[in-house]
């Protein structure tokens, strides 16, 4: 997401998409991710994901390659809930899926997608449901290729949970090819001590009251802080 986007907001989003109307709103679609990747069918911007693994790293969790560790979660707070790898992964993600709950947008039944065992993706970040280590948060709501979905305010809520999450989270918004607002996956390998830790210090908030998603303020001055240099730092 450029400068020029974060600020111009949900309603410029919308405005814009009523007045180029239903065949320009086309053009919001995807487009073609450059560099390899697993992907087949090359120049529609997707295809079938035929590796091991998803892009991220973890082993895919289907069929062919077992699907021990994927469990369904209830996102806490709310009447949704979301197939994840169990453990620090799921630990994690319900924890960004709960303050976005809580701060951007109410979450029902429905409203979060988690594991699949669909190999068709759209760009390569989307492999990361495969393995249970992505979620989706009303995806036809923040559709893959479209920007402009969130207000500002809301945007600065996601740039305070990156941060919060210490870059072991990456935001599908900030896909410079195929952004999806509503996506949020982890972004380091199995194994990584840095998820670990957050996993324990998410853990912790959730046992401790006055602590971690719902008692949160994004907008003191030292995490708008930690927010701008996290922002930085993952859209190098």
């Amino acid at each position: 997401m450029n400068d020029h986007s974060e600020n111009l907001g949900r309603r410029g989003f919308l405005t814009a998409v009523g007045l180029v109307g239903a065949t320009s709103a086309l053009s919001l679609g995807f487009a073609p991710a450059v560099g390899a990747s697993p992907r087949t069918a090359p120049g529609d911007g997707g295809g079938h994901w035929s590796a091991g693994r998803s892009a991220n790293g973890w082993p895919v969790k289907d069929a062919s390659g077992g699907s021990d560790g994927i469990a369904v979660h209830r996102v806490e707070g709310s009447n949704a809930s979301v197939a994840l790898l169990a453990g620090d992964v799921a630990t994690v993600l319900l924890h960004v899926t709960r303050r976005f709950h809580y701060e951007i947008r109410t979450l029902g039944a429905g409203d979060v997608h988690g594991h699949t065992t669909d190999r068709s993706v759209r760009a390569d970040q989307e492999s990361n449901h495969l393995s249970g280590t992505a979620v989706a948060i009303c995806p036809d709501l923040y559709p893959a290729g479209a920007r402009g979905g969130l207000f500002p305010h809301e945007v600065a809520v996601v740039r305070d949970i990156l941060a919060e999450c210490r870059a072991v989270v990456r935001w599908g918004g900030d896909d410079p090819h195929v952004p999806k607002e509503g996506h949020f996956q982890i972004d380091v390998p199995p194994g990584d001590a840095g998820l670990r830790k957050l996993a324990d210090t998410v853990e912790r908030w959730n046992r401790t009251p006055g602590e971690g998603a719902g008692a949160v303020d994004a907008f003191t001055p030292s995490r708008l802080r930690a927010a701008k240099a996290m922002r930085a730092r993952q859209r190098a």
